[in-house]
């Protein structure tokens, strides 16, 4: 099933994509839900964020190859990580398909793209085993986690280079039925495909984070675990656009503005 929030007419709803229609739902997909008679074309309506997390999990270096140009961007020494490593983003970067990054007039040229696969919880999840955790997850969406490199290196808890705002693309819609294992994640710049790696290639895989955040933390209905990008990245400038693709799931894609001083 492919889930999606919208807006129409002036109101916002969740539906359930169906071929080029979207059928408007009463309810939620993390709670009860029924369709309605109601169908609209896909093209006719604005697709939103497809959820509003309570919380927003980020997954850190998770990808062998990112690692290898992690460190040698940086010039430090080339380590995998011993353990799945997760940090919190905030809500207020999150825009949907087709809306804009912003990037900030005082910003730096080292504005990058990172495409990630979202994990979409649906069911509360504590203390659960690697064998329990798919099992708590509803779907999953398509990330763009937008960084401002040099910002980066100078805040300590990445506070505006992270999570300024539109920096975290997402959408267009939840897929509910996945091959983890066929999964393939391209990131086209202008069209021109930048990176491609195979999307489960993970140091640590979305059953060994689920199971070791619920060690700590309770995982609710909405939250939403981005899990990480491989390969390099490219800086992007006003008048890009940036797409990423996952297949099985489909493809986001922003333009990318640059804000006027003042």
């Amino acid at each position: 099933m492919r889930w999606c929030r919208f807006r129409a007419a002036d109101k916002e709803a969740y539906g359930i994509v169906d071929g080029q229609d979207v059928i408007e739902v009463r309810g939620t997909p993390f709670d009860k839900f029924e369709r309605t008679t109601i169908r609209r074309p896909l093209d006719r309506v604005k697709l939103l964020v497809p959820c509003i997390p309570g919380t927003f999990y980020a997954a850190g270096l998770n990808y062998l190859s990112h690692i290898q140009e992690t460190a040698k961007a940086g010039g430090k020494e080339n380590y995998a990580p011993e353990r799945p490593d997760i940090g919190y983003r905030a809500i207020n970067a999150l825009v949907a398909h087709q809306e804009a990054i912003i990037i900030p007039y005082d910003a730096t040229e080292k504005v990058q793209y990172e495409g990630e696969l979202v994990v979409v919880i649906g069911k509360k999840a504590k203390r659960v085993t690697e064998e329990e955790a798919l099992g708590c997850v509803l779907g999953y969406t398509i990330g763009n986690d937008i960084s401002e490199r040099s910002w980066q290196r100078n805040d300590r808890t990445f506070w505006r280079s992270k999570n300024s705002d539109t920096f975290k693309p997402i959408g267009p819609w939840i897929e509910t039925e996945v091959n983890l294992n066929l999964m393939r994640t391209t990131v086209r710049l202008n069209k021109k495909v930048v990176s491609e790696f195979p999307t489960n290639n993970m140091v640590f895989s979305i059953a060994t984070y689920i199971s070791t955040m619920s060690r700590y933390l309770t995982l609710h209905p909405g939250d939403i675990i981005w899990m990480g990008t491989d390969g390099p990245t490219h800086n992007i400038q006003h008048g890009d656009e940036v797409e990423v693709e996952i297949r099985g799931i489909g493809t986001l894609r922003n333009p990318v503005l640059r804000e006027k001083e003042g």
